[in-house]
């Protein structure tokens, strides 16, 4: 799933050892029993190899507020809106974070053998176009992965590529469970202090919604966050920019809605 170099060396990836429930992984070490694993597109990993994203992290909590707005999501297939209520945005609930940002490489970069490519064509392409965020290993972004409910909204945003820059929506189908990927000796991710009794890491299940009407690059976004820190705009405390390293980053309400705006902008 996940464009500048990640730092926290939180990785995704890996299909050994998932479940029969389980989706594709974002990144796979592909060494899976197929009679076992649901009917699905391998266009992602072409003959079988392994796809993955940049490092998933998650940076500083924002305060929400306890707005019952709802927010609209178009398909820009079929025009349809749906409104989807967060399920952190409730009455005396303000620390929870109901939106996020998830960061994955939509180009090839090889590590141990396995290419750690998986952007949101990818996902597109998986059964129901669904797939597990793993290989996350860096402790805030896992907490926060941790805090994430289904039918929460995030940007995938394209990192470790020519063009950082948010490309999708999806939204969290699975909650938080233990990522097979940490006990797979072969799998890049691969973590020997973890056990099965005493597992570190976790991860979600992500789903598409759809793409943005425009891609809103990072050196886009960058602008308006500059403007916001002086004239108190939405953006002026995006984890984006304040914590860059984290691949996993909660968005306050106000912050997921003007990036949302920008899409029925011109690119400034």
């Amino acid at each position: 799933m996940h464009c500048s170099s990640p730092v926290d060396t939180e990785w995704v990836g890996g299909e050994q050892g998932r479940g029969n429930d389980s989706p594709p992984s974002r990144h796979g070490y592909k060494k899976v029993d197929k009679s076992k694993m649901p009917p699905r597109n391998l266009k992602r990993g072409g003959s079988g190899k392994p796809k993955t994203t940049e490092p998933a992290a998650k940076s500083a909590k924002k305060e929400l507020d306890d707005s019952t707005e709802l927010v609209a999501i178009e398909c820009l297939a079929t025009g349809r809106r749906t409104t989807v209520r967060p399920p952190g945005e409730e009455k005396g609930n303000k620390e929870a974070n109901s939106f996020w940002l998830m960061k994955s490489e939509p180009e090839s970069r090889f590590e141990n053998g396995v290419d750690m490519k998986f952007g949101v064509e990818d996902l597109k392409v998986q059964h129901n176009q669904t797939a597990c965020w793993d290989g996350v290993r860096n402790y805030q972004a896992r907490n926060f992965m941790r805090d994430m409910k289904v039918g929460q909204l995030a940007f995938f945003y394209h990192s470790n590529c020519k063009e950082p820059g948010i490309a999708a929506v999806v939204k969290i189908v699975k909650e938080s469970y233990v990522d097979h990927t940490q006990f797979d000796k072969k799998d890049p991710h691969y973590d020997p202090r973890s056990s099965k009794e005493n597992p570190k890491w976790f991860m979600v299940d992500v789903q598409f919604v759809r793409m943005m009407k425009r891609f809103i690059s990072l050196a886009e976004m960058k602008q308006y966050h500059q403007e916001h820190k002086t004239k108190e705009g939405p953006l002026k405390n995006m984890a984006l920019f304040t914590r860059a390293r984290l691949s996993v980053q909660p968005l306050a309400k106000e912050e997921f809605d003007f990036v949302l705006s920008l899409e029925d902008k011109k690119p400034i």
